[in-house]
C-alpha cells in the first residue's frame, strides 16, 4: 500500500501523516516506512539542503524541476518500489504531485512535460491513496507569522504563487478522484486525523471505529 500527503507549507499535512503511520503501525498489519520528499535517501537528502537554501536564489525554475525529479527518482528506486515489491507499507510526505503543483501550477511549467518528466522520474509508480490536506493561503499566512523563524527558499515565493500552486492542487484533485480524498485542513488536528483513518480504512476495506 502506497500512501501520500500533499498539501501546501503549512498545511499540516507532516503532523497528519505522522498521526497515520502511528496508526499503521500499531495496527500491524505490515511493515510501514515513513519518508518525506525531497529526500529519503543519502542523495535525496542531498538534494533537499540545494533545493530549501536561501542563498540558492539563482536556482532555475527548470533546474529546480530536474532536482526535485531526481531527489524522487533515487527514493523510488531505493526506497519505495522496494518495500512495496516486499508487500509493505509506504507512507510519503509529499510526492509526485507535488511538483505538478508547485512547478507546473505555481512556477508556470508546461505542464504536458512536468507530467513526462513525473513519470520517467516515478517510473510509472502512483500512489494507492493521496491526502490532500487543504488550507487558504490566508491561513497559511496566519500559521507562518504565529511560529515565526525563517522562511526556506520555496516558502520565499510569495502569497500569488501560493494561491496558482493550491489552484493546482485541487485541479490535480479533480482530474484524479479516484485515488485523491480532500480534507479540510482548518479544524482541529483530532478531527482532521480521524477523517483521514476513515477514508484509509473505507479504501481497504475496514470498518471505522470512533474514538473515546
Amino acid at each position: 500500500m502506497f500512501l501520500t500527503f500533499e498539501g501546501v507549507d503549512s498545511s499540516g499535512k507532516t503532523t497528519q501523516a505522522a498521526i497515520l503511520v502511528e496508526f499503521l503501525r500499531a495496527r500491524g498489519d505490515a511493515p510501514v516506512h515513513f519518508i518525506r520528499e525531497p529526500g529519503g535517501t543519502a542523495i535525496s537528502e542531498r538534494l533537499r539542503e540545494i533545493l530549501l537554501d536561501r542563498s540558492n536564489l539563482e536556482l532555475s525554475e527548470l533546474t529546480e524541476l530536474f532536482l526535485f525529479s531526481a531527489s524522487r527518482a533515487q527514493l523510488v528506486s531505493q526506497v519505495i518500489v522496494p518495500a512495496l515489491a516486499r508487500g509493505e507499507i509506504v507512507v510519503c510526505d509529499r510526492f509526485a504531485d507535488s511538483t505538478t503543483a508547485y512547478q507546473g501550477y505555481g512556477r508556470g511549467l508546461d505542464l504536458e512535460a512536468v507530467r513526462r518528466i513525473n513519470g520517467v522520474a516515478t517510473a510509472g509508480t502512483e500512489p494507492d491513496l493521496t491526502v490532500l490536506v487543504d488550507i487558504t493561503v490566508g491561513e497559511i499566512e496566519a500559521r507562518k507569522n504565529a511560529a515565526g523563524g525563517a522562511k526556506d527558499r520555496m516558502e520565499s515565493a510569495g502569497r500569488e504563487f501560493y494561491e496558482r500552486v493550491r489552484r493546482g492542487y485541487l485541479a490535480i484533485a479533480r482530474e484524479h478522484p479516484e485515488r485523491f480524498v480532500v480534507i479540510d485542513g482548518i479544524r482541529g488536528v483530532n478531527d482532521i486525523a480521524q477523517d483521514i483513518r476513515r477514508a484509509v480504512e473505507q479504501r481497504y476495506g475496514q470498518p471505522h471505529r470512533e474514538e473515546k
